[in-house]
């Protein structure tokens, strides 16, 4: 019997391969185009809490038209940052889609981290302006980075309103971003302030069930399109309703989610992504239009990235080789 192996690709390795996001947000769109027209397979994630607000999830896909099918194991953990410790972690595991027999296992922090900016991106691509030039960021962490660089890769943007509960990060994105992109980033102390001047908004900071929203009606201008990251974590009951469009990326996984508390002032969304993606529900019809996406976070997300980083790394000769 020939010996299996499995390359293991540390993070160290996966950022190495370094995947451009332009090419990430083109990976997810032709993922969800599939999940669209109904050709994905992707059952309800499962998980285990073992701490409040924190969460261990078992996130399996297959996706046949890019012959991807694993799973990833990832945890979140708000708490973390008080012990150095970062708030995403976890495993991807590939399987061969004709044996099922895996043949990777890469760490999954950076793919997570760049596949949801990728994935607020295409959102953005049906629900916001092409035109939006300015983007208001509420949290300045993993995830606010990668979101302001997949927006940039779609839109014009000039100016930047960055709001961080903490000023060490909020300083820290500041000098981040203005070196990797040179647009204006201006810091604020408030963050009305970074929404209501905003064309596009973001807000990622740690998902609760229980949260105290600080975004309130009439905050999100006429015309502009939010990404809640954070679920609904952000925003008031009262800014939810005044949304004209809400989309999510998965309805079952919404309402999933609705059932176990969270949620519970959020308007059922009208499409998800599969469905602009493949024209099944409109997009933006209105310049005046306040759009709202509210991406949960797919494992076929990932399925969709993971096969193009394990290519490139063997190509690169990166990871180890190890015996099944």
């Amino acid at each position: 019997m020939t010996e299996q192996k499995i390359l293991y690709l540390s993070r160290a390795d996966v950022e190495t391969v370094n995947v451009p996001m332009k090419e990430i947000i083109d990976l997810l769109e032709k993922a969800f185009l599939e999940k669209g027209n109904g050709r994905v397979e992707m059952p309800p994630k499962p998980g285990i809490h073992t701490m409040p607000d924190a969460f261990i999830h078992a996130m399996p896909a297959y996706i046949p038209s890019m012959r991807s099918a694993g799973i990833k194991w990832v945890s979140g953990y708000p708490e973390n940052f008080k012990r150095g410790l970062p708030y995403i972690s976890g495993l991807m595991i590939l399987n061969d889609v004709e044996t099922g027999i895996p043949y990777a296992v890469m760490d999954c922090a950076w793919i997570t981290a760049m596949r949801t900016g990728a994935a607020s991106a295409l959102s953005a691509r049906y629900l916001a302006r092409p035109d939006s030039e300015t983007a208001g960021i509420l949290a300045c962490g993993v995830q606010g980075r990668t979101n302001l660089e997949a927006l940039a890769c779609l839109f014009p943007i000039k100016r930047i309103y960055a709001y961080d509960v903490l000023p060490e990060v909020q300083e820290k994105f500041i000098a981040k971003m203005t070196g990797k992109f040179g647009f204006e980033i201006l810091g604020v102390k408030d963050p009305k302030q970074a929404v209501v001047d905003s064309d596009l908004v973001v807000t990622s900071g740690p998902i609760l069930k229980h949260p105290t929203p600080v975004i309130e009606k009439d905050w999100l201008r006429p015309g502009a399109y939010a990404s809640a990251v954070d679920f609904d974590s952000y925003w008031t009951g009262e800014a939810l309703a005044q949304t004209d469009r809400i989309s999510t990326d998965d309805h079952s996984q919404f309402q999933y989610y609705k059932s176990v508390g969270y949620f519970q002032q959020t308007p059922t969304p009208y499409a998800d992504l599969g469905e602009l993606v493949a024209g099944l529900k409109p997009g933006r019809i209105d310049e005046k239009e306040r759009t709202l996406a509210i991406n949960l976070g797919l494992a076929m997300d990932d399925m969709a990235v993971a096969p193009t980083i394990y290519q490139r790394a063997k190509e690169k000769g990166l990871g180890v080789e190890l015996p099944l």
